[in-house]
């Protein structure tokens, strides 16, 4: 643990806050569970991908693995209470040492946990006492915060203070209202569409949707996801993330993990047959909103009856007369997102610069997320580069 509660008492040096007067740097997931699992509760601010139970093992797996080490830090009051925690793991690339939140690209979402009070009251003043205290603690020399959401449920998110950039698509959300029904909240057309298809299946020799809740099934399921989603790749020439070192092992040690109301870290929601499985759709849920990580379906016959919109309807289904549940499909702007979603839950990065190198650092990622948006906003540019990218593949 690296405490740096020492160069807090030197007040003078930062725009010292009551709301953040002193910041604790930990590199030790097991120093910092007691407390990381202390801002897990329902007086704070927290989305399923910063649960201690999800990152964790991703850290011990993948980040490891990829040359990260724990960055966690703590803001605490001027009483010494913990207001704040920022899940973060630190890379040094070319000599710059560069902060960025713990799961990578499995989290759909990166935020810090926050004690909700705070997050009400926060001010751009209390996170620049942030800032200045990780900066004299010479440990970190620029933040890459990448994928954060405005809002949280009903509250904002302290770092939207801090200077930011849009990403170039938003997630499409859709809040279940305590009204809601299943005859309302999925339109007529596509649950027609979807009744229809799903006939050609319900003959099929115990057909059913459930939820993986036996340790066996857990296994069974993920067992046939990565064996097909690796053919499915394949087929499409795609990379293959879930063969990366260590991606697997995190997947499996989340999925088998009980929450302690109920439920795993990932859950397992499964449409299957006597003879196969059909579809499968990892979810992360906390009781008011669940989020979407992965997916595939089979590569039989039955493939032709939109298994996973099939059982998306399902999942939704399930969730309707939770008061105040939302759900989401991630970051993107796929169409079937939008048969489902009709909001959208702003979204926005972050680079922070902590030293002088920091801010050429900070400087390159901004002009290289800029170029990106550009790109993917522009139907014309989106075009060629998804042309060059498919010739890549085929001359690999």
């Amino acid at each position: 643990m690296i405490a740096i509660e020492s160069r807090a008492a030197q007040a003078n040096v930062w725009p010292q806050t009551k709301r953040i007067a002193s910041v604790d740097i930990i590199d030790n997931l097991a120093a910092a569970e007691t407390i990381w699992r202390g801002f897990e509760g329902p007086n704070h601010s927290v989305t399923p991908y910063q649960r201690f139970d999800f990152l964790a093992p991703w850290q011990r797996e993948v980040g490891e693995r990829g040359g990260l080490s724990p960055f966690i830090v703590i803001a605490r009051d001027v009483a010494g209470r913990p207001r704040g925690l920022l899940p973060l793991a630190l890379q040094t690339t070319l000599g710059v040492r560069c902060a960025t939140f713990m799961g990578g690209t499995h989290a759909n979402f990166n935020m810090g946990l926050w004690e909700r009070e705070f997050a009400a009251a926060a001010t751009e003043a209390d996170l620049k006492a942030l800032l200045a205290m990780l900066a004299v603690s010479d440990e970190v020399d620029v933040l890459a915060l990448r994928q954060q959401p405005l809002h949280w449920r009903d509250l904002q998110n302290p770092l939207w203070l801090l200077p930011h950039e849009p990403l170039a698509f938003d997630c499409p959300l859709r809040t279940i209202r305590s009204s809601a029904t299943a005859a309302n909240l999925i339109s007529n057309s596509l649950r027609r569409r979807l009744r229809n298809k799903e006939r050609k299946l319900q003959p099929l020799a115990g057909y059913r949707y459930h939820i993986a809740s036996a340790d066996a099934d857990i296994t069974r399921l993920l067992d046939w996801f990565f064996r097909v989603k690796s053919q499915r790749l394949a087929k499409q020439k795609l990379p293959n993330v879930f063969a990366e070192p260590g991606v697997s092992e995190f997947i499996r040690a989340a999925c088998m993990t009980k929450l302690p109301y109920g439920g795993r870290v990932i859950e397992i929601h499964a449409l299957e047959c006597d003879e196969e499985v059909i579809a499968i759709w990892a979810v992360v849920a906390d009781g008011n909103r669940f989020s979407t990580m992965f997916n595939t379906y089979t590569l039989s016959g039955n493939a032709r009856f939109s298994p996973g919109l099939l059982l998306m309807r399902h999942i939704i289904d399930r969730f309707i007369g939770q008061h105040g549940c939302s759900f989401d499909f991630g970051i993107g702007s796929d169409d079937y997102k939008r048969e489902f979603c009709k909001d959208d839950e702003p979204t926005f990065d972050s680079n922070i610069p902590l030293t002088v190198l920091g801010r050429l650092a900070a400087g390159a990622m901004s002009g290289v997320s800029g170029a990106k948006r550009l790109v993917k906003r522009n139907p014309a540019l989106l075009g060629v580069a998804q042309n060059l990218r498919s010739m890549f593949r085929q001359a690999a």
